[in-house]
């Protein structure tokens, strides 16, 4: 005879796993999954041309870089800022495409200026009208882009393919995390730095890993929850906005993302005891200040969820380890998209197919 422990133990892991096989269904799931492979074809096939494109850029020594972009390649955009000023010293400007499409101002760009513009589709409106105007004003436009036979594309004078094939699910995944393979790939090659270009090569495998994390645990301290804070820092600050970004199109939960800097400029006075925040720490520089914000949101009675460092009375969920601060961010947010997924299907949404929004944006 089945003993009712043996028995409720059965019926749990038969739930589970038709949970698991349920949530293996969604095209964000499964695109998600798919981004080590297109890293690892996107380091391929962009060798040489970035390797060119570096040397280049090398012999222009250009003094300001701009970077244009929006939603998910706008995160990307602010990953690609702290990355850039602290690996070659070069100051980074992050465009509003409006001052173009909207008010129509035209930006003198004078001297040796950059003007990168990131794109998944390369088709948005506001985007195109900014990057062809930086164009007039004499800059030299590189374009990150996943469409090369777009009409961003076609606007560059260099296109850095982000290679992740086709993404159908309207939450941004693979192509969020292809973009900042391919700006590591550009920094490291532009600055020749070695070390970082090796660390580079194992970014796919560590991506398979970080996709095997189960943050399964984290699921019920999210399924009633209506607002939250993403914190991080420095080079983990773009993928704490990637991850609030997502929690509001795929879950329907009002997530907001704050650098630890910016936590006692008035953030912190909405947070009482429950209140839910997840904690990005990158283990860098920047480090010190994200633990005093953590042992203050704690000592408030907040509830934390926390990836890359261990804290007492928080829910610590698992990551995985490299000794290289710039590819922490990219693990951090691949284990997070799976659960965004299982989370969203939890809370009743399709997370392929966010309310009120479609795969392109053509903002004006």
């Amino acid at each position: 005879m089945v003993s009712i422990s043996v028995y409720l133990f059965f019926v749990l892991t038969m739930k589970t796993r038709m949970n698991q096989d349920i949530e293996q269904q969604t095209a964000m799931y499964r695109e998600a999954k798919e981004a080590p492979d297109y890293v690892r074809w996107q380091l391929d096939s962009n060798k040489g041309p970035i390797s060119e494109l570096a040397a280049d850029l090398r012999r222009e020594k250009p003094t300001l870089i701009v970077i244009c972009a929006r939603g998910s390649s706008g995160n990307a955009a602010v990953y690609a800022k702290y990355l850039i000023e602290t690996q070659l010293k070069i100051p980074v400007l992050l465009s509003s495409p409006s001052i173009s499409s909207i008010y129509t101002a035209k930006q003198n760009y004078v001297g040796h200026v950059v003007f990168l513009a990131i794109s998944q589709s390369g088709q948005s409106p506001d985007l195109l009208m900014a990057t062809r105007s930086a164009r007039d004003s004499g800059a030299k436009i590189i374009s990150i882009v996943n469409d090369t036979k777009s009409p961003l594309a076609n606007t560059s004078d260099v296109v850095i393919p982000i290679c992740a094939g086709v993404e159908k699910s309207v939450a941004a995944t693979k192509t969020f995390i292809c973009t900042l393979s391919a700006i590591i790939n550009l920094v490291a090659e532009w600055r020749q730095n070695d070390e970082l270009l090796r660390e580079l090569t194992t970014l796919p495998a560590l991506l398979k890993t970080a996709y095997a994390k189960d943050w399964r645990e984290g699921l019920n301290k999210l399924m009633n929850v209506t607002n939250l804070f993403v914190v991080s820092r420095g080079l983990a600050l773009g993928v704490a906005q990637e991850a609030a970004l997502k929690l509001k199109e795929t879950c329907g939960i009002h997530a907001e993302a704050f650098s630890a800097a910016e936590i006692k400029h008035g953030p912190m006075a909405i947070v009482q005891k429950g209140f839910l925040v997840f904690i990005y720490s990158p283990q860098d520089q920047s480090q010190e200040s994200i633990n005093d914000m953590a042992v203050a949101f704690l000592e408030r009675g907040a509830q934390v969820l926390s990836v890359g460092q261990h804290y007492q009375h928080a829910l610590n969920l698992e990551s995985t380890v490299t000794c290289s601060p710039p590819l922490r961010p990219l693990l951090f947010i691949q284990s997070f998209y799976k659960f965004a997924n299982a989370l969203s299907l939890a809370r009743g949404y399709n997370p392929d197919s966010p309310p009120h929004l479609n795969k392109i944006t053509e903002t004006i």
